[in-house]
């Protein structure tokens, strides 16, 4: 769509609305990546809603962009929204932003997506230093034929008799078998004990004997786990237990390409391609040390280039592009230990440690009681307290309010059961019920849109986290929007530090402002928990930081999870933030929370679990729902935001 507006010259109305999302493209733009879009025709474009971020492959886009000449480069930011082309001469970019803005196309899921393009100066994108596996890691590509592969994948026999032991009913998210030893997912671990009959398949050890010889492995494994996972499924983010497996743990690919991410407990992040038929070899650093996990998703952002076949995902950029996930059956075999673990890491080695401390939850039942104990009981034991240090609605949550239209229906989705904030809310008229974010008792498609501001964050694993997006989406109709909030990990970014980090305190401003908001425009707002009170996490005016007597923080008895300083930055994902709990605040005269009478502490200390995101993590969790679009993706005050539409 071109559209020359001259003076006098009165627009109708698709006209005008492609010139509001042209110009929100470009806010979004200077705001979010420092880019200044021009007026004037140059060789460079941005093309808004032509990214990864969008589903949109390198291939579907470059089809659109090449009938208007000849281009120098095409660059696709991974988990980003919007796309740079860079064409050879201005008259070829001036008929593409001629020919393509307002153009629609269909996405890697069938779904339509329109373009809108503003003129950049220069096509710029940050690159990240050249990275390197992680020591002791390997990936031998074609380790094995199509023919040994599909011989494998038929001798698995998922229907098999239930009564063997090998059998085993399916998990949430993928099918699994055990050989040799059952692998216990509530510890991560075998009961070395108890060996199931049979031991390994005649067809792996041939396979494990050519591998011995061929110098792939050193030692021969006896215990086998298969897993069939769909696309849009993944795995936590672990280390296998030191003390229950050798060395050595490899891992066959088959099926389907994967991209696995590898983790240092220093931040420092490696995505690693496994091809179809490829072995993965873990050992010493990489396998004591580094955490292994998939993310979940249907869709993986690959290398470009037709020679790439594995190894590690570069940032180049230039030959980034979408893959979409099949349906991959791993054989990892691991061998059982028989002598104590004598590693060299002793900070997250099991039997080195002095005491066997929970981390992690490894298992749905291990995330529920690790949330019941950080997340609801603390909420609701600090319900009062935290109440009333929640003052400063932030402007960009009231804008996206503000923006809706007159009478719309909005959930502001909470995350904990708690019946004290809960009361909190009902005193103050709002409609509020406690259920679970999991499992939201509405209808699909009943709200115009959902907020999710400072909850995500307290689920803890990354599946837990999808589905509790995925239950955002279910609940908005078609075209509806939500606005998701969660802590970063990033505290300081674009060298700006984040209120949190500075400690300042805002001007207090009464609460009620966004219920005027919610009145003003008409909204009904459901608040499905006592968290809806909350603020951002990171500028809450709140007595986080008092440093009295007797309200330093300490170390939390039987957990591994490290204990956050409270105004630091962070150096760890998954941490306990304390809570210093001042009893009876304010004008309150709050009634002794239940569980507290007698207690002698004035101060006592109470420590929340929170998951906080690293840049473009929301982003890519997003993106595993499928049926979204990602509106805008943003940094504010040490927080990253989503604002996502329902397809």
């Amino acid at each position: 769509m071109n559209i020359n507006h001259k003076g006098g010259l009165k627009l109708n109305k698709i006209e005008k609305k492609f010139l509001r999302k042209q110009s929100r493209a470009r806010h979004v733009l200077l705001q979010h990546e420092g880019i200044q879009a021009v007026s004037h025709p140059t060789q460079s474009l941005v093309v808004a809603n032509g990214g990864l971020g969008n589903g949109v492959s390198r291939k579907q886009l470059l089809l659109a962009l090449e009938n208007s000449g000849p281009m120098e480069a095409l660059l696709m930011p991974p988990n980003k929204p919007y796309a740079f082309v860079i064409y050879k001469t201005i008259e070829e970019s001036k008929k593409a932003y001629a020919n393509l803005n307002g153009k629609e196309i269909i996405d890697d899921l069938g779904q339509k997506i329109i373009l809108y393009l503003n003129y950049v100066e220069k096509a710029q994108w940050k690159k990240l230093g050249l990275q390197a596996l992680p020591p002791g890691l390997l990936v031998v590509e074609e380790i094995i034929s199509s023919e040994d592969e599909k011989m494998l994948l038929e001798s698995v026999n998922w229907t098999g008799d239930t009564g063997n032991q090998n059998f085993q009913k399916s998990l949430k998210h993928r099918r699994v078998k055990h050989f040799g030893y059952e692998f216990n997912y509530e510890n991560n671990s075998v009961d070395k004990d108890k060996p199931l009959p049979g031991g390994l398949p005649d067809i792996c050890n041939s396979i494990l004997e050519k591998w011995l010889k061929e110098g792939y492995i050193k030692h021969k494994p006896d215990q086998l786990t298969i897993n069939q996972y769909e696309p849009g499924h993944g795995i936590p983010a672990h280390i296998d237990t030191h003390s229950a497996f050798e060395d050595e743990i490899i891992s066959l690919s088959l099926g389907s390409e994967i991209v696995m991410d590898f983790k240092h407990p220093e931040g420092v992040t490696v995505q690693v391609m496994l091809p179809r038929r490829s072995l993965l070899v873990m050992t010493g650093e990489s396998r004591y040390l580094w955490t292994h996990g998939i993310t979940p998703r249907k869709f993986d952002t690959v290398q470009a280039s037709e020679q790439f076949k594995g190894g590690i995902i570069t940032s180049d950029i230039g030959d980034l592009t979408l893959s979409k996930r099949g349906i991959r059956t791993s054989f990892t075999f691991r061998k059982v230990r028989r002598v104590p673990c004598n590693c060299s890491y002793s900070s997250v080695c099991d039997r080195q440690r002095k005491a066997t401390l929970p981390s992690l939850p490894e298992s749905s039942k291990e995330a529920c009681q690790l949330e019941q104990e950080h997340v609801h009981r603390v909420y609701d034991l600090i319900a009062r307290h935290f109440s009333s240090t929640r003052h400063s609605p932030w402007p960009r949550i009231v804008e996206f309010l503000k923006a809706l239209p007159s009478g719309s229906v909005v959930a502001d989705i909470g995350c904990d059961h708690s019946q004290n904030l809960l009361d909190i809310c009902r005193e103050r008229e709002f409609q509020a019920l406690v259920c679970d974010a999991l499992s939201i008792p509405f209808r699909s498609g009943s709200f115009d849109a959902c907020i999710s501001i400072a909850v995500i964050h307290h689920f803890s694993t990354a599946e837990r986290r999808v589905a509790a997006l995925q239950e955002l989406v279910r609940l908005l109709r078609p075209g509806g929007q939500a606005l998701i909030y969660v802590w970063a990990m990033e505290q300081e970014y674009k060298n700006h530090r984040s209120k949190y980090l500075r400690g300042s305190k805002t001007c207090l401003q009464d609460k009620e402002e966004i219920n005027n908001v919610i009145a003003a425009e008409g909204l009904l707002v459901n608040q499905m928990s006592g968290e809806n009170s909350e603020d951002l996490e990171s500028s809450v005016p709140s007595t986080d930081n008092i440093k009295e007597e007797g309200c330093k923080p300490r170390k939390v008895p039987n957990s591994e999870l490290p204990v956050h300083t409270n105004r630091t930055s962070f150096h760890s994902q998954d941490v306990l933030v304390p809570w210093h709990l001042k009893r009876n605040p304010g004008k309150d005269k709050a009634v002794e929370p239940f569980g507290l009478a007698g207690c002698p502490d004035p101060c006592p200390v109470f420590h929340r679990y929170y998951h906080v995101f690293c840049n473009g993590e929301l982003e890519a969790s997003c993106q595993a729902l499928g049926d979204v679009n990602i509106l805008q993706s943003y940094y504010d005050e040490g927080n990253w935001c989503v604002v996502l539409q329902k397809v």
